[in-house]
This record gives structure tokens, sequence and C-alpha cells, in this order.
């Protein structure tokens, strides 16, 4: 059984990218003409992002070279303590709603620092699973298609960051 999805997982996007053009010129679609068309697309979308990117991150280098968010973790660091959450996954609980990459370098340094077994590296693990880039997807995917007022979207996006991230530590006490 598990040879078998083995083999299914390695030949399932081979045979998509091999069936959608089949399917495509049985319906009579200009299977070459309809994927130009839709690359033409994707270059207009990239760089209608391009703006909001470099806006984005230049905001997160400057919250983080301000030394604004290492202030803010050193607030909020002896009540989160008080909790009994690690201090040294709080960077990361800030750090992912705002980037990606930016935190998934942080959860990687956690994990190097401390192992993967150790209860910061399965926090920053299931942190990582647990929570999106909120920030990062209201800014760039809302900017691409013209929403310029987030309201709820970005209220509920923090909210279920904030949500994800303590699920993520109370699910590592109570499992690990």
């Amino acid at each position: 059984m598990v040879a078998a999805l083995h083999a299914l997982s390695a030949w399932a996007i081979p045979m998509f990218i091999v069936l959608i053009p089949l399917v495509a010129a049985f319906r009579k679609v200009p299977v070459y003409e309809t994927f130009v068309d839709g690359a033409k697309d994707g270059f207009q979308t990239a760089i209608g992002i391009i703006p909001h990117l470099v806006g984005m991150m230049t905001a997160i280098a400057m919250f983080r070279a301000s030394g604004a968010m290492d202030m803010l973790i050193g607030w909020i660091a002896p009540l989160f303590s008080a909790l009994g959450i690690p201090a040294e996954v709080l960077p990361l609980g800030l750090l992912r709603p705002i980037t990606g990459a930016g935190s998934l370098a942080f959860a990687t340094d956690l994990i190097k620092t401390y192992g993967p077994d150790s209860l910061i590296g399965r926090i920053a693990s299931v942190v990582q699973g647990s929570t999106d880039t909120t920030l990062y997807v209201v800014t760039v995917y809302f900017g691409a298609v013209g929403i310029r007022n987030a309201r709820y979207a970005l209220k509920v996006g923090l909210f279920s960051d904030a949500v994800g991230f303590f699920a993520a530590i109370f699910a590592c006490w109570l499992l690990f």
C-alpha cells in the first residue's frame, strides 16, 4: 500500500502535466495560445506585485534593524515566561505573520540551537505549520487585485495567527 502511494505521488504531477493539454485538445481549446495568454497575465501580475513586495520588505527590515522587535520582545517576555511559554519562541510568533522566509530562518536557528526534539524546536516547527504570513498575504495579494480596504481580513488573519501560535504551544505541551 505504501509503495503504491509513493508511486502515485511520484507520477501525479507528470500525469497532470500531460493530462491537461490532452483534455484541452480534446475539447478543441487552442492549448499553446491559451498557455501564452496565461503567461502574459502572469508577468502582469508579477509586475503589479513588485511595489508591494518592496514596501513590505523595507518595513520588515526597518522593524528588525531599528531594534523595535527586540524592545517589544523584552517587554512581553516576562509575562510569557510567567505563563510557561519559552521566551525564545516569541520572535517567531511576531515574525510569522510578517514574513515567511524570515520566520523560517528564525525557526531554523531555533532548531539548530535547541535541537529538533526539544520543546522549543517542536514549538517552532508546529508554529510554522499552524500560522500564516497574514501581512504578506494581505499586502501582496490584496495589492495585486486592487483591494485597498482589508478591514476584517487583516483582523481575522492576525487573530488566527495568534490562536495558531498559542494552540501550537498548548499542543506541544500536551503531546511532548
